[in-house]
């Protein structure tokens, strides 16, 4: 006796349809950066320079414009980032101004809008606002040119407050959310 057993399967295929999808996803990281840049060194001196005539007044350094401030910027939400500066320790009679130029023509995004200078002190100030996702482009020339000032100081009431000598001051620049 033969016994046949017989065995049916079935196939079922996945029949290609019109439409089909998958998903992609897309990170953009956070990004909070910025740096100091010069065509030579961004460390500088600032000498005042002695009359040579009695009853003169010290003649004031050059103003530098050497350092420019360069920044990339990715906001997380519509918050805008800003640069603050603030230096320490500060120079009893002597005050140092510094401005940012708006920023070069290289910058791509939503720059920011520097402010109309400020007087160095050692509380953070905001230098440049309404930074959103942005670059400047890396290196001197890009960004925004900075410029430190010291002129005003000789006419000021603080005159009589200087001393000489020779002080290191460092200006530190932060780049924070508003």
């Amino acid at each position: 006796m033969i016994l046949s057993v017989g065995t049916c399967a079935s196939v079922f295929a996945q029949v290609d349809g019109r439409i089909d999808s998958h998903i992609i996803t897309v990170v953009v990281p956070q990004v909070a950066l910025l740096d100091l840049e010069s065509s030579s060194t961004k460390d500088f001196t600032a000498t005042f320079v002695a009359p040579t005539e009695a009853g003169n007044k010290l003649d004031a350094p050059q103003d530098n414009i050497t350092t420019w401030l360069n920044y990339s910027s990715i906001q997380t939400s519509t918050t805008p980032k800003r640069v603050d500066v603030k230096a320490a320790p500060v120079i009893t009679g002597l005050d140092i101004h510094l401005v940012a130029a708006i920023a070069s023509a290289g910058t791509v995004g939503a720059k920011g809008t520097p402010n109309a200078g400020i007087t160095l002190s050692t509380a953070d100030q905001p230098l440049i606002t309404a930074i959103g996702s942005a670059y400047t482009l890396n290196g001197a020339n890009n960004g925004h040119q900075l410029t430190y000032s010291f002129d005003t100081v000789l006419d000021n009431a603080n005159y009589g407050a200087l001393r000489s000598g020779s002080t290191a001051v460092t200006v530190t620049y932060t780049l924070v959310d508003n």
